[in-house]
């Protein structure tokens, strides 16, 4: 089973190595008794070549580093989403098989989907979620997978966590996309009217 972690790299720097280690190492010693915890400032080095714009550092791993890619990173606009429900679907550890997660995508006219599963939102397929509501952003409280910008944004208190089902939207005003690769403050803001139930 290999796993992967998408770090960004821009002008030259990794970002938020230090939530990346702990989601590794968590998942390391879950899945794999023998892994010597990954350590990646000191394991992952920038090619010379590689320029100063946003790069996605892709690291497929199982118990050691498989693979390291730098990928130069360009933003898909996300401006639709559609929830679409799911009581079966497990994502505890960023797999290198997405399949299941881009099946929801089938049939969908948005852009992306948040999938529901025992009504209650997690995430879309790519990213966390939050929620804006006049005060607060919040962030759905069990996820499928916990990011790691997530991490960090709750961390720095930008973010609140609490349950939140499909009736709840109207108490929103917008939404954002959140992952490693996207800088939060920055991700266009979706209207609620342009989440489709």
């Amino acid at each position: 089973m290999l796993l992967i972690e998408t770090i960004r790299v821009h002008g030259r720097q990794f970002e938020n190595l230090e939530y990346h280690n702990r989601r590794a190492q968590q998942a390391q010693s879950v899945l794999f008794s023998n892994a010597v915890p990954l350590a990646f400032e000191e394991l992952l080095h920038v090619p010379e070549n590689l320029g100063t714009e946003t790069f996605k550092c892709r690291v497929t791993y199982d118990e050691k580093i498989r693979l390291v890619e730098f990928i130069p990173y360009f933003p898909q606009p996300i401006r639709t989403l559609q929830l679409v429900e799911n009581n079966g679907i497990e994502y505890p550890f960023k797999h290198a098989n997405r399949t299941a997660l881009e099946d929801m995508r089938k049939g969908s006219t948005a852009h992306d989907v948040i999938i529901v599963k025992n009504g209650l939102l997690t995430d879309a397929t790519f990213a966390n979620i939050a929620f804006w509501d006049g005060t607060h952003w919040i962030t759905p409280a069990l996820p499928l997978l916990p990011g790691t910008r997530r991490a960090q944004l709750l961390d720095a208190g930008v973010l609140r966590l609490a349950d939140i089902r499909p009736q709840d939207l109207n108490r929103f005003q917008c939404a954002r996309l959140l992952n490693a690769l996207l800088v939060f403050e920055e991700t266009p803001v979706i209207p609620i009217s342009d989440i489709f139930q």
